[in-house]
């Protein structure tokens, strides 16, 4: 399934301006501690957490993940987003929380 097909089926809000919506999903990861999702995420994931500070792009790069979702309603600032374009991050968002958006991307994508 696309990054684009599943922004579609949940509604989440594309919040960066070059967004890259035709990755193929490798499944999904959801968590908040960084070095967690860098020792677990795998390319391709769509990663879930709360956190919108730059060094989630970071992480999302060096990871090769599809895009991250920002759960709970969550804005990342200006700069941030502005920095996810410089650096092809796609960066999505929803008001679900984190425990709803998983189930979801499970009935989805099921297990990867």
């Amino acid at each position: 399934m696309t990054l684009k097909d599943v922004v579609e089926k949940l509604g989440l809000r594309v919040m960066t301006v070059k967004a890259a919506l035709d990755p193929e999903l490798t499944g999904a990861y959801a968590g908040d501690l960084l070095s967690d999702v860098m020792a677990n995420a795998r390319p391709g994931n769509l990663w879930i957490t709360m956190q919108t500070h730059q060094n989630v792009l970071a992480v999302a790069q060096i990871k090769d993940l599809a895009a991250i979702v920002l759960v709970n309603g969550r804005k990342p600032d200006a700069e941030t987003l502005q920095k996810a374009d410089q650096e092809n991050v796609t960066v999505l968002g929803t008001d679900e929380p984190a425990f709803r958006i998983s189930g979801q991307l499970y009935r989805l994508l099921g297990e990867p």
